[in-house]
């Protein structure tokens, strides 16, 4: 995507010679909205760290080792980034990346650090920050004003190696102006969490994708995003105003008045749609030929609570339970969970919650989970998901047992993430097994009959073994973002390789259609979860694959059912089935956007 950076002088926006200039970028626009506010740039400074002596220090080295290959693979990523950038700006800054990257393969910095884990026994991160010091202060006796200063950029490589090391998010968000936009270099989901929509505008990122987790979890808060705007964070101090679009990926630093009253114009006009699409909020979703759909929401963090009721949602479809294990050292314990289980199965009315068990891994990393994960060549395709849950049955059987115990307080079904075999659901239902007589010998309250539980169709070895594992379970949630990745080979979240993510390839399509029909042979319920739930675009095809229970993020229920209720079922069907006989996506494509423009 080319980066557009416009610069406008103080005379021509206003007339006032002291006047900062107005500076334009364009990036992807992840989740949309209108932002206007001040800028919250999040500091790159060290972190607090321990200081300890370790005892195998080959394993020390191998672990600062994977910290510098994953800080030279995200300077990679700006540089490439930075590319798309006008000539000027591209230039310095990637003579800027040029500098750290040549830093991390093997400077005074790197080969300090392994030094001093070598003959000290020190932390890596304490190692970083000792050589760190030690540099500064050689640099700091230099004459030359031009060298010494680039120890600011040996401070910033070294920030990214604690960072990389201590797996460490970002701090809080607290004390911020109300509507600041935050910028940083990277917005991680765990970051994201700790965004109050009450207070928080929006956020821009030099990296991230379109289907990212941060970008779902940006949706479901109805926080406008703009991600990929490489020399953002380098450009904006803190407090300079500015004015997002989350639609359009625009973001412009120190707007004018004329352009600020343009964007508080899209503001006001997006506005006005969503206030038209909540009359929808008590109309049951049916087609024109009178089809029930289902509708419910997925959740993210527990204060979405409201916005799924405001939504009409009929249910959380999924409600991921991630949130309870970022932003902390230590573990939830199991009343810790069944509290924020129960008050969420509550406060949905009766309507039913389906919650899945942890799915930390890939581009969702929480450090209280540290010593249970190793670093990975490929997280995607390591110990995520269910796979952790069944190594460490700790986890599994303290997220089962608040799970069991928040059933009581109404209708709660369990979710089994990344499952490919029988034998998995056969191993959680042991768990289960052995929870269930522990809670009874303790006479704590579960429901009967005790919940349903489920699992997710996310790979293509889950797909098509559909059949199989219909026979192990009571219901089947499709989970399109991962089936897409993992179908295609192309990491969602990786933004070189993003073009490639097409929930619209035919073998992501025949993957959906043999699921759904195979857990209806088996008799069992099968919704989507994916994100192509929540877009209007998929609605006619989802329906026409036989889906009719779509789970989405709160804000997008409104104008799926809205789609919705302007559509035929027969017509669906048929465009449905001309679509599943092509083998070209871009074919598929027009077929389906054109069946939108005439319904």
């Amino acid at each position: 995507m080319k980066t557009d950076t416009t610069k406008e002088t103080a005379s021509e926006q206003s007339g006032a010679a002291s006047a900062p200039a107005e500076l334009k970028y364009s990036g992807l626009g992840v989740s949309a909205g209108i932002a206007i506010g001040p800028a919250h740039v999040v500091e790159r400074g060290l972190i607090d760290v321990p200081d300890y002596c370790v005892t195998d220090v080959e394993a020390e080295l191998e672990r600062f080792d994977g910290a510098v290959g994953r800080s030279i693979k995200q300077v990679e990523n700006l540089r490439i980034k930075a590319s798309e950038l006008t000539e000027a700006a591209a230039e310095e800054l990637t003579y800027l990346l040029e500098a750290h990257r040549q830093m991390l393969a093997g400077s005074r910095l790197v080969r300090g650090v392994e030094d001093r884990i070598r003959a000290e026994k020190l932390n890596a991160e304490a190692a970083v920050q000792a050589e760190l010091s030690q540099i500064a202060h050689a640099f700091s006796g230099m004459e030359d004003s031009y060298l010494a200063g680039k120890i600011q950029d040996v401070r910033e490589v070294s920030a990214r190696l604690v960072r990389n090391l201590t797996k460490a998010e970002y701090q809080a968000f607290s004390g911020l102006t109300p509507g600041s936009i935050i910028v940083a270099e990277e917005i991680t989901p765990a970051d994201t969490a700790l965004m109050d929509p009450a207070i928080v505008g929006g956020f821009a990122s030099a990296l991230g994708g379109a289907e990212g987790h941060t970008t779902i979890m940006a949706r479901s808060l109805g926080l406008p995003a703009v991600l990929g705007v490489p020399s953002l964070v380098h450009e904006v101090r803190p407090g300079d105003m500015i004015a997002l679009d989350g639609v359009k990926g625009t973001v412009v630093v120190n707007p004018s008045a004329k352009t600020i009253a343009r964007f508080e114009r899209r503001r006001e006009a997006l506005a006005r749609r969503q206030r038209q699409l909540e009359r929808l909020r008590t109309v049951p979703a049916m087609t024109r030929d009178e089809v029930r759909i289902s509708l419910q929401c997925n959740m993210e963090l527990p204060m979405e609570l409201a916005l799924a009721r405001q939504a009409g949602a009929e249910g959380v479809g999924l409600m991921r339970s991630e949130f309870l294990y970022m932003n902390r050292d230590t573990l939830p314990s199991e009343n810790e969970q069944y509290v924020a289980f129960k008050d969420i199965v509550e406060g949905m009315d009766g309507h039913p919650v389906t919650v899945r068990t942890l799915d930390i891994g890939s581009d969702k990393l929480a450090y209280s989970l540290g010593e249970h994960i190793s670093p990975s060549a490929n997280p995607a395709l390591g110990l995520r998901a269910i796979r952790l849950s069944l190594k460490v049955r700790k986890l599994l059987e303290t997220q089962l047992a608040a799970m069991l115990r928040a059933s009581a307080h109404g209708k709660l079904r369990i979710l089994l993430p990344m499952i490919n075999t029988s034998s998995e659901i056969k191993r959680v239902n042991e768990a289960m097994d052995k929870v269930v007589r522990r809670l009874a010998r303790k006479r704590a309250a579960m429901s009967d009959p005790l919940p349903e539980l489920g699992v997710m169709i996310e790979t293509p070895g889950a797909a098509l073994a559909a059949d199989s594992l219909a026979k192990s379970c009571d219901y089947f949630s499709i989970g399109t973002n991962d089936l897409t990745m993992y179908t295609l080979a192309a990491d969602r979240g990786d933004e070189q390789v993003a073009h490639l993510y097409d929930p619209l390839h035919p073998a992501v399509l025949r993957l959906i259609k043999y699921a759904t029909e195979a857990g209806k042979k088996g008799g069992i319920p099968v919704n989507i979860c994916g994100e192509m739930a929540g877009d209007p675009r998929f609605t006619a095809l989802l329906l026409g694959l036989g889906l009719r229970d779509l789970s989405m993020a709160a804000p997008n229920l409104p104008r799926v059912k809205q789609r919705i209720l302007g559509l035929d079922m027969t017509d669906a069907k048929k465009r449905t089935a001309q679509i599943m006989e092509q083998s070209d996506s871009g074919v598929i494509a027009t077929l389906l956007d054109d069946f939108n423009a005439l319904e």
